[in-house]
């Protein structure tokens, strides 16, 4: 079990990349509270009620520049626009044709040995194997990472 703990200083205007061999999780604060709904493959719509300073998480299977643009939009399609986000069934065939997952709350555990899109508990992110393990907690001034963290970048927003 590693215990190292990193804390990187995070503003809600920025957006913290976590870079792994073959994929990037971006990372933002929020500044409001929020009200972000799940659709689960139960037809039900869950409630998840967020505060100031919570996560969202996206994790996408791949690296560089378009990632980071589609990590990004998918981020303003569920701050901004209050877009929902549907969980799919375990064996759905969409889920092998994800590019991007996410996840939102006080804090996100990555991992590489799930299915993608298919956990309606938010605490939990499909991520590259090189990011797996990591634990991602909200902090005051921004997010403490529990596990070997190799490479990030802090961006505008």
């Amino acid at each position: 079990m590693n215990t190292k703990e990193t804390n990187i200083k995070l503003k809600p205007e920025e957006i913290l990349f976590l870079k792994g061999n073959t994929g990037t999780v971006g990372i933002v604060k929020l500044s409001d509270k929020k009200m972000i709904f799940l659709g689960t493959p139960e037809n039900d719509e869950i409630v998840q009620f967020l505060e100031p300073g919570d996560l969202i998480a996206v994790s996408a299977f791949g690296t560089g520049e378009k990632f980071e643009k589609g990590i990004k939009s998918l981020i303003y399609l569920t701050r901004d626009m209050d877009s929902p986000i549907i969980v799919l069934p375990k064996n759905h065939p969409s889920s092998k044709r994800l590019k991007m997952v996410i996840s939102v709350g006080e804090n996100i555990r990555l991992d590489c040995n799930i299915i993608p899109g298919t956990h309606p508990e938010q605490d939990i992110l499909c991520s590259c194997d090189s990011l797996t393990g990591l634990e991602i907690f909200k902090s005051a001034n921004g997010v403490n990472i529990k596990g070997n963290l190799k490479d990030y970048e802090i961006k505008k927003f």
